[in-house]
């Protein structure tokens, strides 16, 4: 019988040993979320047991302790498949979504473009769904279309759609949550619209699986990464979900071992399947981590992580309504748990100053999204990002320091 899925803030952070240190001497109030989250006592101790009594390269021994270290790491995969919804043949080990859009940009994209094909991008996404695709436009010779990202943040529809109409756009890579904005991306609706039109899609699912249940199969998506340091697991570890159908036609990333079917001088085969896109020594306490960081969230009720989270967003929006200046960037509904914001006269990175010397860890500045502050017409912004293991506590302690760092400031 499977255990009761459960849902309460206070509860959940006595399983994250962090979240009890000072940070200043004050008690840690941990709002930077969207850049990387903190690790559940079970993770920590699951790396510590593969270091001290798993440890061993993969895929080629035959002693008993390389076997175990096989086991672990293939049934990570399957957790992580089964987590997603999908084929444990579908999931690829990388070493976070940055490495995963450039391993798809490359491995993927590059071979089937041509001059004058068309990738779709959006005004809101992370440099790491930028970056890789203007260089494999700059490869290839296609071109890069941007969708504008309206007032409140949300994608201008009607240009997107205008886009995925013309017959030469052949690539849709967007984020399905914004890291700054906290828009949630109707990407079901998106994928159906690309697909009509033969335009395969990436989706960048680094924000969005730290906070909602995911089934991939339902979204329809081609493609979909994610770094797991953003999902309680360690950092150096990441995913990417790619079609069983479009594995045959990719072509490998990197060349070396574990990859390979037959090496000589004359020529190499490679390994069928995800195989081809592993090469070298796999991060294998990574994925034992990511796996355990799973077997965690499989006992958390995420629609209540969603209410919560919004919640949160809600409070802090009520308690900074009487503060002069502020201006909040992302104002769709149902937005994630993101705080993203400016004050008139005050540098977001002197208000970050102040707030870390009362205990409050938030992030400043571009949040690797450069083309989106040129939108807004900032170069930088503060921004606090929720958890499920924030409070209405650590919410108040960012308000009331918030305001008295502004006080200090103007």
């Amino acid at each position: 019988m499977s255990k009761p899925l459960t849902f309460d803030p206070y509860e959940i952070r006595k399983d994250f040993p962090i979240l009890s240190r000072k940070n200043r001497g004050k008690p840690l109030v941990y709002l930077d979320n969207a850049a990387t989250s903190q690790k559940p006592q079970m993770v920590i101790d699951a790396v510590k047991e593969y270091y001290e009594c798993n440890n061993s390269n993969v895929h080629r021994g035959v002693y008993e302790l390389a076997e175990d270290a096989e086991n672990l790491y293939r049934d990570s995969r399957q957790k992580i498949a089964n987590w997603l919804g999908v084929g444990s043949e579908e999931i690829i080990f990388t070493r976070g979504a940055t490495e995963g859009l450039n391993m798809i940009a490359r491995s993927f994209a590059e071979p089937i473009l041509k001059p004058g094909n068309q990738i779709i991008l959006t005004e809101m996404e992370h440099h790491a769904n930028i970056v890789p695709w203007q260089m494999v436009a700059q490869s290839t010779g296609a071109e890069i279309r941007v969708v504008p990202v309206l007032d409140d943040g949300s994608l201008d529809r009607e240009i997107l759609s205008q886009f995925l109409a013309n017959p030469q756009s052949t690539i849709l890579a967007l984020c399905h949550v914004s890291n700054v904005l906290g828009t949630v991306n109707p990407v079901k609706e998106i994928i159906e619209e690309a697909h009509s039109h033969g335009v395969k899609v990436i989706l960048d699912g680094a924000q969005s699986v730290p906070h909602l249940k995911l089934d991939l199969r339902n979204i329809g998506c081609d493609f979909f990464v994610f770094s797991g340091h953003k999902l309680f697991a360690p950092m150096g570890i990441g995913v990417v979900f790619a079609k069983k159908e479009l594995l045959p036609d990719m072509v490998p990333y990197q060349g070396g071992g574990d990859m390979i079917d037959q090496v000589s001088f004359s020529g190499t085969t490679y390994a069928s399947g995800v195989q081809r896109f592993e090469a070298g020594t796999p991060n294998v306490s990574g994925a034992v981590g990511l796996g355990a960081a799973i077997k965690y969230l499989e006992n958390i009720d995420f629609p209540k992580v969603d209410t919560h989270e919004k919640s949160l967003l809600k409070t802090t929006r009520e308690l900074l309504s009487d503060l002069r200046g502020l201006t909040e960037h992302g104002t769709t509904p149902n937005k994630a748990g993101v705080f993203c914001f400016t004050v008139a006269g005050v540098h977001p990175h002197d208000l970050a100053t102040l707030l870390d010397a009362e205990g409050v860890a938030t992030r400043t500045g571009h949040h690797c999204c450069q083309p989106l502050m040129q939108k807004i017409g900032y170069p930088a912004t503060a921004r606090a990002s929720f958890s499920f293991y924030n409070t209405e506590q650590d919410v108040q302690t960012f308000a009331d320091s918030l305001k008295r760092a502004v006080k200090l400031l103007l």
